[in-house]
Parts: C-alpha cells; sequence; structure tokens
C-alpha cells in the first residue's frame, strides 16, 4: 500500500543476512531478527526478513536486485543487452522484433576480448546498420547498469581489471550516468510508460489472461486512479 513509484526508488530491502553481504551493506547485524527469519521451522508462522538501509549503497529499487542483474546477464560477463532488453520490454512495455537468424555471438567470458571491454564490444556490433535500430534503443539501458557484474555485485573495474564506463547518451541527446542517473530518467521522462506497463501486468494477473484491447478503458481509469492518489 505505498508509491509503485519504491519499485524504482526505494533506499530500503528486505534482505537476508547473505543478500547483505553480497551487497556489502554497511549495517550493525541484527542476529534476533534474522535468527528467527532463517531457523523458524513452522511453515504457519511469517516471520520477514529484516529492513535494511541502501541508502549507502550504489543500488535502489528492483534495478539493483542482483536477481534480476544476474538473470539478465550471461554466466561469466553482464550483457548490456539482456539487461537493456529486459527494461525496455518488461519495464516499459515496448515491443522489440527478435534479433536476425546467424548474429555473431559476443565472447563468453569478459576477460577474452581482445582488449576490449563488454560495453566496447557491443558498440561495435552496433555499427551494423540492420543492428543498430534495436540497439540503440535498449543498448544504453544496459550500459548503465555496468557498474554491477553478472551476478549483480557492485564493481568499478571488470573481471579484466578495466574501467568501467556508465555515461549514455540517449537517441534524443539526453544524457545521464549510471544507475542513478537511468532511474532518474526512468521516474520523469519514462514514468507514465512504466506506470501503465505496471497497470498491464497487474490487471493481466487479476485476470490470468493477457491484455486485450477491451481492457483499454479500464487501464486507463487505472492510471487516472493512480495519478490521483499520488501513485
Amino acid at each position: 500500500d505505498r508509491d509503485i513509484r519504491l519499485l524504482l526508488s526505494a533506499d530500503y530491502g528486505f534482505l537476508s543476512r547473505r543478500l547483505v553481504e553480497h551487497y556489502c551493506v554497511p549495517i550493525e547485524p541484527n542476529e534476533t531478527a534474522w535468527t528467527e527469519f532463517e531457523g523458524h521451522d513452522d511453515p504457519g508462522q511469517l516471520f520477514n526478513a529484516p529492513r535494511i538501509s541502501l541508502a549507502k549503497t550504489n543500488r535502489r529499487g528492483v534495478l539493483g536486485w542482483g536477481a534480476v542483474l544476474t538473470a539478465t546477464s550471461h554466466p561469466l560477463r553482464t550483457s548490456p543487452v539482456l539487461r537493456g532488453n529486459w527494461l525496455v520490454e518488461t519495464f516499459l512495455g515496448e515491443k522489440l522484433p527478435r534479433p536476425p537468424a546467424k548474429v555473431p555471438d559476443l565472447p563468453e567470458s569478459e576477460i577474452n576480448t581482445n582488449g576490449l571491454t563488454i560495453r566496447q564490444l557491443v558498440e561495435k556490433h552496433r555499427e551494423m546498420a540492420s543492428c543498430a535500430v534495436c540497439h540503440e534503443r535498449i543498448d544504453p539501458f544496459g550500459f548503465a547498469l555496468e557498474s554491477f557484474d553478472a551476478i549483480g555485485r557492485f564493481r568499478e573495474k571488470d573481471l579484466a581489471g578495466r574501467p568501467v564506463d556508465t555515461r549514455v547518451t540517449l537517441k534524443d541527446g539526453t544524457r545521464f550516468e549510471g544507475l542513478g542517473g537511468l532511474r532518474t530518467y526512468l521516474l520523469t521522462k519514462r514514468r507514465d510508460e512504466f506506470v501503465r506497463q505496471f497497470c498491464r501486468k497487474l490487471l493481466g494477473f487479476a485476470l490470468g489472461r493477457a491484455v486485450e484491447l477491451s481492457d483499454e478503458p479500464l487501464l486507463k481509469r487505472m492510471q487516472a486512479d493512480l495519478q490521483r492518489k499520488q501513485y
């Protein structure tokens, strides 16, 4: 029962002890809360993971979740393409064409790349006119998340020791940097698309089917209600 924009901006999370260590969150350990959360064996008893502040970390909201960052990576390297595509399709609701057949694969590891970073390899791939149309829509969002490795840990250098570059310039000239800049961009310039997609996902889940054209009046009413109630 809170502002849905917190999905992007929340500076706290409900984390297990292992996630706190994984995220390198600087906190005073709350052993009692974690013991209750991790050790109970009564299936009828619900214990919440402790609420942990993320204010002193480099992550906020869903886009900083290790689960999302890992699911949109390859086993041995990040993937700006997968991350950007997930954000555009799942978060903003845009439909993208499937990639053409016989697209050359990038290296499986970010170490054996002939001295180039994953970002540089992706940018080189975008030089092909047939690929640039879609990649210019998705890659910048993935580049903004390059400060998180393949399992969602914050980093300043890749596995080969090269600095990661999270600066972004979109096709319309908009510039931002890193997850913080991406989050601000989404909450300001793309807010309405995010809200609409939230409503579509929620409605589809409630109805147990794909959203159809006949649902448009209800979707518009949901969005208007959300805006009136400060989301």
